[in-house]
Formats: C-alpha cells, sequence, structure tokens
C-alpha cells in the first residue's frame, strides 16, 4: 500500500497594503513641521548683583532701573537719580523713554572710556512678568540705522535682577521727583 501525499500548495506572500499610513504621514509630517517654526523659546542669561554675590567693589558704580506700578527710575551710580520716566498717557510703562536715556547714559560713558555692560533691574513685587520681560528686552539693545539698515546695537546685555528698594516719594508729571 501506498501513502498518498498531500502537496500543499506553495505559500503566498501576503502584500502589505501601507497607502493609508502613506497618506497619514504625508498629511501628518507637514503639521509638524509647521508647529515646530511657531514655538520658540528664548533663554536670556541673567546673574545675581555683585553685591549679593560678596563684597562689593566700592570702585564700580552700579547702573539701577527700578521697575513700579507708577513708572520706572534709572539710578547711576547705584542710589542717585539719574531720571524718573512716568507712565505713558496711555498708562502703559514708557519703554521707549527707557530706551533713549539709557543709551544717552551708554553714549556718555563711552565718552569718559568706560565700558560698561552691566545693568541691575530692580522690579517691585508686584510687577507683572511681562513688564519685566520688556524691561529685559530694552535694557539689552535697541534698534540703530547702520548703512541705511536696521540693526540691534547692544546697550547693557548683561542683566543682573534684585528687589526694588522703599519707595520714598511718587513721580510727578514731568518725571521728576516729588
Amino acid at each position: 500500500m501506498r501513502m498518498r501525499r498531500h502537496r500543499r500548495p506553495p505559500a503566498q506572500e501576503a502584500e502589505l497594503d501601507i497607502t493609508a499610513f502613506l497618506n497619514l504621514m504625508i498629511v501628518l509630517v507637514p503639521i509638524l513641521l509647521l508647529g515646530m517654526v511657531f514655538s520658540r523659546i528664548t533663554v536670556i542669561d541673567v546673574t545675581l548683583p555683585e553685591a549679593a554675590l560678596g563684597e562689593p567693589n566700592p570702585e564700580q558704580q552700579i547702573l539701577e532701573v527700578i521697575i513700579r506700578d507708577d513708572g520706572m527710575r534709572v539710578d547711576y551710580p547705584s542710589g542717585i537719580q539719574l531720571r524718573a520716566i512716568p507712565r505713558t498717557e496711555e498708562g502703559e510703562q514708557n519703554f521707549a523713554m527707557l530706551s533713549l536715556v539709557l543709551q544717552e547714559v551708554k553714549r556718555q560713558l563711552s565718552e569718559k572710556g568706560i565700558e560698561k555692560r552691566d545693568i541691575t533691574l530692580l522690579p517691585e513685587p508686584d510687577v507683572d512678568y511681562q513688564t519685566i520681560v520688556s524691561a529685559m528686552d530694552t535694557v539689552r539693545s535697541f534698534k540703530a540705522l547702520v548703512a541705511a539698515e536696521a540693526v540691534d546695537a547692544a546697550l547693557f546685555p548683561d542683566i543682573s535682577f534684585g528687589a526694588a528698594p522703599e519707595q520714598e516719594a511718587s513721580l510727578g508729571e514731568e518725571g521728576v521727583m516729588q
């Protein structure tokens, strides 16, 4: 007796249908790439004021910007008011005036041969975050016209933070202490 062998049909290779997956990738990749463009994070290095790190150098004069609810004040050297900057008529901090005052300070220091890069921001505790960020952007650089092109010129890029001193008097209409 002879055994019959059953022949199996040859195995067929299964075809992968990845059309749906490719369609998903064609749509998903551009969406993810576009999303990356709009989410940019900027980091600014800040330091502790020199006085907090140890004994302050008495020869080093500190440039300070005090940020209060009723306006800002530029002190140079520390504690001596150089200019008070009241809020604008719309009730917002006057960052344009702050930039002009700091540009003038930088110019006068350069004429004396002093290369100053550091500044200390002293906001009051209740000053909002956006005001502090705008102040940081203002003190770091300003738009300058060089060869018919607007470029960012450095003002005081080394920023330190501290607490605002107690307020003795309020700012008047002309930006003069009362």
